[in-house]
């Protein structure tokens, strides 16, 4: 499926023939004379008073009952009546047809595709290349001309369901008539388009009618009615639409309809079923699940952030503007950790018994991870603060998702889910946004097929992933070629299923959350120096979960401490986990002024809180065994190093280049901007510090952060010693990462305006 999109598209037909001057019709008019179309527009309508108002409206030029005589030099004709009419109204324009321009393009916007087709192709002989089937997805329960809306078609979905022998510029005019009008296009098959619909519209339709029916026909429908809150009149408010119409679409597409009632009805029967038998975990399942999927769908229809969704956030271009200079100083707690919620989330689910989760992530990738359990058949309750209630259903629990697994923007949560999904009964597809797709998973499924998984991906091995389930998985001992925490975790995941011993030896240490937490419930690893291992085969139990804060979102505001003179920050309840580290010391290398405070060990997690004042930083060689253990805390270090007395140089860091973005010539490119030296190298980069703490350490400008949240985060903290103003565009993706980070960056003392944030 594909789609264009574009608000200044112009229609450059010379003549239109609207057939049909209803609401759709109409509107199609009205909105083509606001985008100031310079053509003439017919109308054909078989009532002649809906003809003359179009015209006292201003929205058609002429117009007539005959259809046969209002085709002369027409261009464009778009059939907008009702579907069982199509057949008699396309046997009079064949046989008028060679009165129009030699060129003319013909559309419909029918709203069940096969029928038209199979009209057209009984009328014609076979379907026209001229003939570009569409359905806008847009209406009103208003009927008529005099409801014509110019702007009902605005941001609004128009399907067209091109046939393979199309003209390539008779779909192509069809689009610009379309995008003049402000809509996005989409394209898909007929079949798939009937079957979208079906469930979309066409099935809601049908409840809407029915339920309204039955309530009517009650004695006490009065009082339903009268007492009828809110939720009640906007479920219901489609049951006002055009009766006639509406039996036309269901006989037109009955097949689709009836296997969408048949789901419907089973849904119904487990619901019924879960009710009569008190069945609390079935209820939440699908409650939480309906509750969730209607955010998760919007985000994969609009191309946007689910966590935007689920928090109703504004979504759309985000610039951050940031002022020079300010203040370092308060106590903060960030959020917690990313991949830790992560992990809690899917051992909880595969956990036999309850776990309650505190400090849960509520970003964007995280809640993906949720939404994904739950369409696997995961009772979840929340998050709501932070908590989270996850139904565990055991090892062997999960069901077959009903379509692809989408994990938005997360690598962590794809190469995890590989390896838990390869040991499933079931077929499974995971698939994410435009970025991740750009993103290398070879490095996970080439080690999982060496198991026994059968999985396909992409070309170059990326996504999406079509997982084969069934498989029989029989453990390895696999050495990574890469230090990455996310393969060892995905094989780990994969050996719970696998037959005998998974031992994974790591090159150089990476973050071992996996190993703790399954440790945590119940399922013994075991680590030797490099390496470690696990048997299959065995069970994982339930246990409450604490999240710690997580240290890459404390990282900005250490850094931001550690730059700016005065400064004095404390980070409560940060997860200080061994592997995790690297960023504290990589710091204290350079000479920053950071103590631990209040260890102690949350659910086998070391925690602490951590104070860190300025101190005059110098340029260190980054030492390589500390690379891994900091490597998505880089793009802030980078922030630190333009600070510091020297030079520092990183180098072992070729897995930057394959994050969110090539964040090594990605932070390059920032660093140019604000003038600071530094030579990048294939594995890392060399940065020149300024080290003068009496005055700015480098100018400002205007950043690409490139969608990246840590690039874009990193350069608003180097404000702190800018000497201009730093604006940071495409910055979107850090509230779905870091919801706070903006408030709590104004609260020590930072000056950060956020434009473009109510743009929908």
């Amino acid at each position: 499926m594909s789609a264009r999109s574009s608000k200044h598209t112009p229609c450059l037909e010379s003549r239109v023939l609207i057939v049909g001057l209803g609401l759709i019709g109409g509107s199609l008019a009205a909105a083509l004379r606001v985008d100031g179309y310079q053509g003439h527009v017919v109308a054909c309508d078989p009532n002649p008073d809906e003809i003359a108002l179009g015209i006292e409206l201003g929205i058609v030029d002429s117009g007539g009952t005959r259809l046969d005589e209002l085709l002369e030099g027409v261009s464009m004709v778009v059939l907008a009546v009702p579907v069982l009419a199509m057949e008699s109204v396309m046997a009079q324009l064949a046989a008028a047809l060679p009165r129009a321009a030699r060129d003319v393009v013909i559309t419909d916007v029918g709203s069940t595709k096969a029928t038209i087709r199979e009209c057209a192709e009984r009328v014609f002989g076979s379907m026209p290349p001229n003939m570009v089937l569409g359905h806008p997805i847009a209406g009103s329960e208003k009927s008529g001309v005099a409801a014509a809306n110019p702007t009902l078609y605005v941001n609004h979905k128009v399907i067209l369901t091109p046939e393979p022998n199309v003209y390539e510029q008779a779909l192509m005019r069809v689009e610009a008539l379309w995008l003049a009008c402000g809509a996005d296009v989409l394209h898909m098959s007929v079949e798939r388009h009937d079957q979208v619909l079906a469930r979309t519209s066409h099935l809601p339709h049908l409840l809407a009618f029915s339920l309204v029916d039955t309530l009517a026909r009650q004695d006490e429908r009065l009082d339903i009615f009268r007492y009828a809150a809110g939720g009640f009149r906007d479920f219901t408010r489609i049951a006002g639409s055009d009766p006639v119409m509406w039996r036309d679409i269901f006989i037109a597409n009955r097949e689709a309809v009836l296997s969408s009632l048949d789901d419907f009805e089973a849904g119904l029967k487990r619901l019924r079923q879960a009710v009569e038998e008190g069945d609390s975990d079935a209820l939440i399942a699908t409650f939480d699940r309906a509750s969730h999927a209607r955010h998760y769908f919007d985000t994969l229809l609009n191309k946007t952030s689910y966590q935007a969704e689920y928090h109703m956030q504004p979504h759309g271009k985000v610039t951050y503007r940031v002022q020079p200079g300010g203040k370092a100083q308060g106590r903060l707690r960030v959020p917690g950790d990313k991949s830790m919620s992560h992990r809690s989330i899917m051992l909880g689910a595969l956990a036999e018994g309850v776990t309650e989760v505190k400090g849960f992530l509520e970003g964007e990738d995280s809640l993906a991870t949720l939404q994904a359990f739950r369409e696997m058949g995961v009772a979840i309750e929340g998050p709501h603060q932070g908590r989270v209630t996850i139904h565990g259903v055991g090892m062997h629990g999960l069901k077959a998702p009903a379509g692809p697994l989408y994990v938005g923007n997360s690598g962590t949560a794809m190469r995890l889910f590989a390896g838990l999904l390869a040991g499933q009964a079931f077929d499974s597809e995971l698939t994410g946004d435009e970025s991740l797709t750009k993103r290398p998973m070879g490095r996970v499924a080439d080690p999982l097929r060496l198991m026994g998984a059968m999985i396909d991906t992409a070309e170059g091995g990326r996504p999406p992933l079509k997982i084969h389930g069934g498989k029989a998985l029989k453990g390895i001992h696999y050495d990574m070629p890469m230090a990455s925490a996310q393969v060892k975790s995905c094989l780990l995941l994969a050996g719970l299923y696998a037959e005998g011993e998974t031992r994974v030896r790591e090159p150089a240490p990476t973050r071992d959350h996996t190993e703790r937490m399954l440790n945590g419930f119940g399922y013994e690893v075991s680590r030797e120096g490099d390496t470690c291992w696990l048997q299959g085969g065995g069970r994982l139990t339930a246990g409450p979960i604490d999240v710690p804060s997580d240290i890459s979102s404390a990282t900005f505001f250490l850094v931001a401490a550690a730059i700016t003179p005065g400064s004095d920050i404390v980070l409560e309840h940060v997860g200080i986990n061994p592997t995790r580290i690297g960023v504290i010391n990589i710091l204290q290398l350079m000479g920053a002024d950071l103590t631990l405070q209040n260890e102690r060990e949350v659910g086998g997690e070391p925690v602490a809180d951590i104070r860190i004042r300025y101190a005059p930083l110098k340029g260190i060689d980054i030492p390589v065994d500390q690379v891994p253990l900091a490597i998505d805390e880089f793009p802030a270090l980078f922030i630190a190093a333009s600070n510091a007395y020297g030079t520092t140089r990183l180098r072992g860091a070729e897995e930057l280049r394959v994050k969110e973005s090539d964040r090594i010539q990605a932070m390059a490119d920032g660093l140019a901007v604000l003038g600071v030296e530094h030579t990048v190298v294939e594995d890392g980069i060399d940065i020149v510090g300024n080290g003068n703490d009496s005055g700015p350490s480098y100018g400002g400008g205007r950043i690409d952060s490139l969608g990246d949240h840590r690039i874009a985060m990193a350069f608003a903290i180097a404000s702190l010693r800018a000497g201009a103003e730093i604006i940071i565009d495409d910055c979107a993706n850090v509230a779905t990462s870091f919801p706070d980070f903006v408030a709590l960056a104004q609260r020590i003392g930072m000056s950060v305006e956020v434009e473009g944030a109510n743009d929908h």
